[in-house]
């Protein structure tokens, strides 16, 4: 059975490692891999996610019999209403097994229990297997963004909104 619980500040070496392991598979494709570790030594730096969470980020992590296979990062109210899901990964190797939507289903509960009206999140253009998820699960684009991370890296989203 897999459960969906929050990480405290010392779980967030489990995020990092998922990232980590993920991140090549997820974007070989779609980035450079220079630009794959400058994102995950940028994004994923236990210092990052540390100050996320006192930023008040909540982070949650998918495991099943004690191995952790996946995560998410959401903020609520990052625009008045709306819960923004800034990160969400699973192990190539647990993936379709559902954990995706029990962890959107967990950011949903978050939202709805603080008066939230809708979920928000960036996709890479290009990461069409996330996109096609999103959509199924109802998710739809409302927006394109192109945001400069530095080292002469942007990052290429669009924005996709889930009304609640």
């Amino acid at each position: 059975m897999i459960n969906i619980v929050p990480a405290s500040k010392e779980e967030l070496i489990h995020v990092q490692s998922i990232a980590q392991r993920t991140w090549p598979d997820t974007f070989e494709e779609i980035l450079s891999p220079e630009q794959i570790e400058y994102m995950l030594n940028w994004m994923y730096s236990l210092e990052t996610l540390e100050q996320q969470s006192s930023d008040g980020y909540l982070f949650f992590l998918a495991e099943e019999n004690g191995e952790k296979l996946g995560f998410t990062g959401i903020e609520v109210n990052q625009v008045p209403g709306k819960t923004k899901i800034h990160k969400i990964y699973i192990l190539p190797t647990a993936q379709g097994k559902g954990i995706g939507k029990l962890l959107i289903k967990k950011a949903k509960e978050i939202a709805l229990a603080n008066d939230q009206v809708s979920l928000l999140l960036n996709v890479n253009k290009y990461n069409q297997g996330a996109i096609t998820f999103y959509e199924y699960l109802g998710f739809v684009k409302i927006d394109e963004e192109v945001i400069d991370i530095g080292n002469g890296y942007v990052m290429d989203d669009y924005v996709f909104e889930l009304n609640l």
